[in-house]
């Protein structure tokens, strides 16, 4: 996830707005907006004559398939965009002009040239350079583009914080896929490269694929969201289209995919073990309760109410742990009240344990801050911290020919309670996902899917992290585990001391409302 601003700019930008009159720049009316909503009427597509006999043998539940490869997980949304006959809704934080961006961009708009009616709702602060492209899609006649909470000085985007900061510093950081209402698939990741192991930084992440009535579920929040008074259309926003523009992205894309490097990924995609077993109908489904939480898109303009935001009703749902709490965030900022709570749930016999990125692979060092200067208190409390390494092994990433690189960090988002319950989503565990930043995820009543997650801590994240502990003078170590030996260090690993100090000195700043 790249953050919206640098927490420190963050905090000069909005002393320098309470010094500024209000209202030096004014978003345009939505008069003339028109609403429009997911089609109900989408049964007879090919998409819901393939899922209908699985959906109607196991009823009040939705199918689920955990997206744990990134190769997968590109794979599957150009096959959705393939198969689509009525609708594309498309909902994302983070879209890249990179490869992987490209070709789905450029799917999205073969899949509106044969008449499909595509809907693409983006954060507005991961735009910069695609103002040109997103006009020119918005111009076709099939697709719609709209950008939720949009800067209005395209160019200088600094400039409006300065006068409209306590707006512009609320991000949409759901991310959705749904194709004709009945295949759609979230969690965490964005569009790009670095997503989807194309590039040569790799983010591990967790997707689902879903059928059945979260589907649905999810088609209606993206209603919600396209709707809202945050969303405006990239018409009323973006210079007019430029003609030459759609046909650069169609150039774009045959030209990356003459790449050698491209070439062997798109190789590997026409492989892919779980679109050939979807193609076939062979895919395995996990068939589950299932519901779909999110924020309000009113929390985009500081108007939701607490009963309207996420994290309560999380907790609702997801209930008080008995036995055990798994989770996993890449962004892990605990704050005081949230430790507070883990170490009440660890006096009362639950098991808790952490997986988050080390401050070697965190792409967020400003984050990292909150994080660290809570782990002392976490460690005494009795949870267990993992940190992920950025160097790990990745045969599977070099035997594609793309790079000899490793680097990783961490990016997904999930939690395990009692190996009953799982929640997959886009949901930080930090307070710019609780009050800042609007998010969504599944709560999956799975506890095949909750006991796989216990294997994983049990056995594979020991040996991607580093365990934090508390050595006997009361100081942390880092505990390396290598082909079943263990290494104690001292230090924080993969780091300098300049950066140890720099995360230690952000950590005393006022800003943690703000990670």
């Amino acid at each position: 996830m790249k953050r919206l601003v640098l927490a420190p700019l963050c905090l000069i930008l909005a002393l320098a707005t309470a010094m500024l009159p209000a209202g030096c720049a004014r978003l345009p009316p939505l008069d003339a907006r028109t609403p429009s909503r997911a089609f109900t009427d989408t049964a007879d597509t090919s998409l819901g004559r393939a899922i209908a006999p699985m959906v109607e043998a196991h009823p009040g539940k939705s199918g689920i398939v955990a997206l744990t490869d990134d190769l997968d997980a590109f794979a599957v949304r150009v096959l959705l965009a393939q198969a689509a006959e009525r609708s594309l809704d498309v909902q994302y934080y983070i879209w890249q002009q990179d490869l992987s961006g490209t070709l789905l961009l450029e799917a999205l708009h073969r899949a509106a040239d044969r008449g499909v009616r595509v809907r693409l709702l983006l954060d507005d602060n991961n735009t910069r350079g695609l103002d040109k492209l997103l006009a020119a899609l918005d111009a076709h006649p099939n697709i719609e583009v709209r950008l939720f909470n949009p800067f209005l000085h395209r160019r200088w985007r600094a400039l409006g914080y300065l006068s409209d900061f306590a707006r512009l510093n609320r991000r949409m950081h759901n991310k959705s896929f749904t194709a004709d209402g009945q295949v759609t698939i979230i969690g965490s990741s964005n569009i790009g490269d670095e997503y989807f192991g194309a590039g040569d930084f790799l983010f591990a992440d967790l997707d689902v694929l879903a059928i059945g009535p979260v589907a649905a579920d999810v088609a209606q929040d993206f209603d919600r969201y396209w709707n809202s008074p945050s969303s405006y259309p990239a018409a009323l926003i973006l210079d007019p289209a430029e003609a030459a523009a759609l046909a650069e992205l169609g150039a774009g894309a045959n030209l990356i995919a003459r790449d050698p490097a491209a070439a062997e990924y798109m190789r590997q995609l026409a492989t892919s073990r779980l679109v050939q077993e979807l193609l076939s109908g062979r895919l395995q489904f996990e068939w589950a309760v299932t519901r779909m939480l999110s924020d309000d898109p009113a929390k985009g303009l500081g108007q939701a109410t607490e009963d309207m935001l996420l994290p309560s009703r999380l907790s609702e749902v997801l209930g008080t742990p008995q036995k055990e709490l798994l989770l996993v965030s890449p962004y892990f900022v605990p704050t005081a009240a949230g430790v507070a709570a883990l170490a009440d749930l660890a006096r009362r016999g639950v098991a808790v344990s952490v997986f988050t990125n080390a401050l070697e692979a965190t792409d967020v060092a400003v984050v990292h801050a909150g994080y660290a200067k809570r782990r002392k208190a976490l460690l005494e409390a009795g949870i267990r911290l993992y940190e992920m390494k950025r160097e790990i092994a990745s045969p599977r990433i070099r035997d594609r020919g793309l790079t000899g690189s490793s680097a990783s960090s961490l990016h997904a988002k999930t939690c395990a309670v009692d190996r009953q319950r799982v929640f997959i989503g886009s949901f930080n565990f930090d307070p710019r996902s609780a009050r800042l930043n609007t998010e969504m995820g599944f709560i999956i009543d799975s506890p095949r899917l909750a006991e796989a997650m216990a294997e994983a801590f049990a056995s594979a994240i020991p040996e991607l992290a580093y365990e934090v502990r508390l050595a006997p003078d009361g100081k942390l170590v880092w505990i390396e585990r290598q082909d079943g030996e263990e290494k104690v260090l001292a230090r924080e690993p993969g780091t300098r001391f300049w950066q140890r100090l720099a995360v230690r000195l952000i950590g005393w700043l006022p800003i943690e409302w703000l990670l």
